[in-house]
């Protein structure tokens, strides 16, 4: 089970600058975001499956910020007094979809299990958002690895910006970006996402 009952999920685009740089794009003025169903939600262990005929259901290591107090209109200065924690976790996309989402990611990003969080959550008190490691292995090998240093902005920064517009509840989800080299998973590949200061 995810260590969390969000009422909604929210991603964001590009935030690493090393995933700007293998697109070779400019860096975005502001960031932006999309959806993901509260029916993406997956736990540690937890199994995804591939569409029969689709080839690209591709691996995103993130770190996922979990509200703990509701929060809208809330300074960059405060958002982090209202987290609960944080968790490693994997924004899958079957990118398959992508000339028919027009942008809404939402087949890309949106069927069930696509969000795999956990295996818990680490307290907002015991992890620092400024200073840490993520690294995503694929049956053991490391294919992704970036730190906070590479964020084009802050997670605090993100969920402020978030919530000028947008309330968060207690359990909602911000997953926050992923560095560069997502590829596609196969069949039986296991995938794990390791952050330093989180389970």
């Amino acid at each position: 089970l995810a260590p969390c009952e969000p009422t909604k999920i929210i991603a964001t685009h590009l935030t690493y600058r090393s995933r700007v740089e293998e697109y070779e794009a400019r860096v975005p003025p502001e960031p932006s975001y999309f959806m993901k169903p509260p029916t993406t939600l997956n736990g540690h262990g937890g199994v995804l499956r591939r569409p029969r005929g689709a080839r690209f259901l591709n691996y995103e290591g993130e770190v996922a910020a979990v509200i703990g107090r509701r929060m809208h209109g809330v300074p960059e200065s405060q958002v982090l007094d209202h987290v609960a924690g944080y968790a490693p976790a994997n924004d899958v996309g079957l990118h398959d979809f992508r000339h028919a989402d027009r942008g809404s990611m939402l087949r890309v990003k949106g069927q069930d299990g696509f969000c795999p969080i956990g295996p818990a959550l680490t307290a907002a008190t015991d992890f620092d958002p400024t200073d840490f490691r993520l690294r995503t292995y694929l049956n053991d090998e490391v294919v992704q690895d970036g730190t906070a240093a590479d964020l084009i902005w802050p997670i605090a920064y993100l969920l402020a910006d978030l919530c000028r517009v947008i309330t968060l509840e207690p359990g909602d989800v911000v997953v926050t970006g992923t560095p560069a080299h997502s590829r596609p998973m196969e069949p039986g590949d296991r995938v794990a996402v390791e952050v330093s200061g989180l389970g």
